[in-house]
């Protein structure tokens, strides 16, 4: 992918993740976008990290022990993992539901 398209893609989808999960206010949970690094910190001192990896041209997320690689698909218009076929927005949903044991929606 182009490096300037990717930059554009990957910033969209960090800006939503950091303005959804941002707008949540939940007491539990610290959102903080820097860059291309979005910071999950979770009260009981949990995070989790999701970064563009501009080099890989890939979406990266970090959750407690697992991590996963996103590619944008333009079928969809979404990134998904390639190894597991998981999307990105529905598996920090999942993730962050997990965490704060209430749903999330992204």
């Amino acid at each position: 992918m182009e490096r300037g398209r990717f930059g554009e893609l990957s910033t969209r989808a960090l800006e939503h993740i950091d303005e959804t999960l941002g707008n949540l206010e939940h007491e539990d949970l610290d959102v903080e976008l820097a860059g291309d690094v979005l910071t999950l910190a979770f009260s009981d001192g949990t995070k989790f990290i999701i970064n563009a990896h501009g080099a890989a041209g890939q979406v990266w997320l970090a959750a407690k022990t697992e991590a996963w690689h996103f590619d944008y698909v333009d079928e969809g218009e979404r990134w998904v993992a390639h190894k597991t076929g998981d999307e990105l927005m529905s598996t920090i949903a999942a993730a962050v539901s997990k965490q704060l044991g209430e749903p999330v929606s992204l």
